[in-house]
């Protein structure tokens, strides 16, 4: 169906598919002839009614000639505080990334375990990672999940890392990603006390605990969407 064009000076555009015609001139697209007509025009402002789907919308051209397009709400995907929460503890690769030296950022993926509502993991002292944290404690991190569109679901935390050394505090650490991961085995292994030292305290002296400090949480979940867009 034609999608009429009428402006306040009289100038009606009408056409089908993206070709529109306005007397004996064809162009590309509306907007084109919508701003064509607001530079021509001696008002400041120039206003046509797109009609469409039996809804009427306004398109203003301001006297710069840039259109002033209708926007169409979209609904919040965000996550709810409980949600963000429920879905980090549910998944198991943390994409962390630092800022290098050179001031390009580091990307490396991770293990991590919930410590109350913080993101925590950790890595070896002299890892790239580690180094850059101590010189710039910046960083962004990501959880993320589904393939198909209508899936995905994501978290990222721009934060500042508190790093911690204490060879305790990286142990239990390891017990947390022990009884999520397949560390010692293949399948994971709730260790405590002297089972968990015997196992892994070897290499909580030469760990860094990195706990992540969010300034700002930014989620999505497109499974909110009902398989719109």
């Amino acid at each position: 169906m034609a999608s009429p064009f009428q402006g306040e000076d009289g100038l009606s555009l009408s056409g089908r598919g993206s070709r529109f015609t306005c007397g004996e001139t064809q162009c590309c697209s509306p907007v084109l002839l919508v701003a064509s007509a607001a530079l021509r025009s001696p008002r400041r402002e120039w206003r046509s009614q797109a009609t469409s789907n039996n809804v009427t919308h306004p398109l203003t051209i301001p006297a710069s000639g840039a259109a002033m397009l209708p926007t169409m709400a979209r609904k919040d995907i965000t996550m709810t505080q409980d949600e963000v929460h429920e879905f980090l503890a549910a998944n198991t690769v943390l994409q962390v990334a630092t800022v290098g030296r050179d001031g390009w950022p580091h990307v490396a993926p991770m293990w991590y375990v919930m410590d109350g509502d913080r993101v925590v993991f950790r890595s070896f002292t002299k890892s790239q990672k580690i180094v850059n944290l101590k010189r710039n404690p910046k960083l962004t991190v990501l959880v993320e999940t589904g393939d198909d569109y209508s899936q995905l679901r994501g978290v990222m935390i721009k934060a500042e890392a508190k790093l911690i050394d204490d060879p305790d505090y990286v142990l239990s650490i390891y017990g947390g990603l022990a009884a999520k991961y397949p560390m010692i085995n293949d399948t994971p292994m709730e260790l405590e006390g002297e089972a968990l030292k015997n196992a892994l305290g070897r290499f909580a002296t030469k760990n860094t605990a990195v706990v992540v400090e969010p300034l700002k949480t930014i989620s999505w979940d497109h499974t909110k969407l009902g398989g719109g867009y």
